[in-house]
């Protein structure tokens, strides 16, 4: 009964929270701040040979691509990797599940941040029928297994789930259907998705109940303000990982070589139009 009251006043922090949106200014600011903070992770994982695994998961519309994009808005993609797989092929589907999934994790010196991941299993692949239930109990009692190789090798393993509202995602998933920026957002699998709110709520209590582990446990954001959950994250990101900074040499300018008798040819080339 206690929980289920702390569970109520809960939903109703985040419904009056989502009603006071972070202003632009504060979001930028502390944005840019958060940048500055990232690109030091990235000289230290960079000269460190560290290695970092994030695993993005959450309802479709919480906001997992913004979240990314934010997160690799400053930093270098030769460190940092967006892996976002398509659908399997049919070869994949002969593999053992994880084995498309292995390959992708970070080496020596990298980051890697899936845009969903091996969690497929618990959620859209079970929901969506595309697999079993045996094929669901495998995995969720292999996964904590596999989590604690993948840690043990010395990978640093943090894993989100971006909760969204059932009133916030109707308006996103609007959003994509009359803004032409955004359609291409929105697909076939998403409209089937959205009409089984409560399987995916299922899935997902499983999916915590079976791979919440002391070794790779789950972070729950709440993303009904798009702006808080972004820094919030990127902050959690940040606290997560030991990261020093490195030293660093001061950068001055050379001396442009002179011109030692060089002209301009002439050539005409095509000019990009001037439109603006």
């Amino acid at each position: 009964m206690a929980a289920q009251k702390k569970a109520t006043a809960t939903a109703a922090e985040h419904k009056a929270a989502a009603k006071d949106k972070l202003p632009g200014k504060v979001y930028a600011k502390e944005l840019a701040r958060l940048h500055v903070e990232l690109v030091k992770l990235q000289e230290w994982v960079s000269q460190t040979g560290a290695k970092v695994c994030i695993v993005f998961e959450g309802r479709d519309g919480a906001g997992k691509g913004g979240t990314i994009k934010a997160l690799m808005e400053r930093v270098s993609p030769r460190i940092f990797r967006v892996i976002a797989l398509p659908a399997p092929s049919e070869r994949e589907k002969s593999q053992m599940y994880m084995q498309r999934y292995v390959p992708h994790l970070p080496a020596a010196g990298e980051v890697v941040i899936f845009d969903r991941s091996w969690y497929n299993r618990a959620g859209v692949e079970r929901v969506m029928g595309f697999c079993s239930e045996a094929d669901v109990k495998s995995f969720l009692k292999g996964v904590p297994l596999m989590e604690r190789a993948i840690v043990g090798s010395g990978i640093i393993l943090l894993k989100y789930w971006l909760e969204v509202s059932q009133e916030e995602q109707t308006r996103r998933l609007q959003a994509r259907i009359t803004d032409e920026r955004k359609v291409w957002k929105l697909s076939g699998m998403d409209l089937k998705s959205y009409s089984r709110w409560y399987d995916y709520s299922r899935a997902r209590d499983d999916m915590f109940a079976a791979t919440d582990t002391s070794v790779a446990p789950w972070f729950v954001a709440q993303s009904d303000d798009k702006k808080r959950v972004r820094l919030n994250i990127i902050s959690h990101v940040l606290a997560s990982i030991p990261y020093l900074r490195m030293p660093r040499e001061k950068v001055r300018l050379p001396k442009r070589q002179k011109a030692e008798g060089y002209r301009d040819p002439g050539h005409l080339l095509k000019q990009v139009p001037e439109k603006f």
